[in-house]
């Protein structure tokens, strides 16, 4: 068994450190909302600075498609969003990470299939999965989207550590969510054998692998080395 390690970061200097620390893919956040936290609160990046990281690295790069706080939207910024997508294809982007709950928080499948079509982009779910009114039925239809191969989830809102047993639980239960699981979301060293053990095989890293964990701070190569040493370990070990 492989484990995939993929790093979240905002800029090419970013990328280029991920590349070398040994992660499998980027994915690429623009600036927060003011007021928010990096992470929680990003929106999408530019679409030149999607040709910058894609020139500066020779990973996957997935940038993020939300213009707005949270996990709605609506049809006249759908028109915008699939302009940023054919924007990001033709910066080099290998695919896109996306989600979105519609009124009721559940998935808003209308504006996904608007989004995807039929399966020719490649895709991750957001974490928008750990905010759905019934995580049961969101993970009974995210098999079925075509062109999805991961789903960021930390089977919490509230992040790893209390959905270490959820996200166990799904993976050792069904093989199509367990492909799709990417555990992510304040993911720690001591989560991953768990983890490993029930067959998840791709994890998201972002603050981690930061000096003290800062979003002022670059992402420091010998910090993803460390993650990618533990991941190829425990691989390796149920392997």
């Amino acid at each position: 068994m492989s484990a995939l390690l993929e790093v979240v970061v905002t800029h090419a200097a970013d990328a280029q450190r991920a590349e070398a620390g040994g992660a499998d893919r980027v994915s690429l956040i623009g600036e927060p909302l003011p007021g928010t936290e990096r992470e929680a609160g990003a929106l999408s990046p530019a679409p030149d600075l999607v040709e910058q990281v894609r020139a500066a690295t020779s990973l996957p790069v997935r940038p993020l498609l939300r213009l707005r706080d949270g996990y709605g939207t609506d049809g006249g910024e759908v028109v915008r969003l699939r302009g940023l997508l054919s924007a990001y294809a033709s910066a080099g982007a290998d695919g896109v990470v996306l989600g979105f709950l519609n009124g009721l928080t559940e998935i808003d499948l209308e504006v996904l299939a608007e989004l995807i079509g039929d399966g020719d982009l490649r895709w991750t779910h957001s974490r928008a999965v750990d905010a759905c009114i019934s995580t049961d039925r969101a993970w009974r239809e995210l098999p079925h989207l075509p062109g999805l191969d991961a789903v960021a989830t930390a089977g919490s809102a509230r992040g790893v550590a209390e959905g270490l047993d959820e996200l166990v639980a799904r993976a050792e239960d069904d093989p199509a969510t367990r492909r799709l699981i990417m555990a992510a979301g304040g993911l720690a060293p001591e989560h991953v054998p768990w983890l490993v053990r029930a067959g998840v095989s791709m994890f998201q890293v972002s603050g981690q692998v930061r000096p003290l964990g800062s979003w002022k701070a670059y992402v420091d190569a010998d910090l993803v080395g460390t993650w990618r040493a533990l991941l190829d370990s425990e691989a390796g070990t149920r392997s």
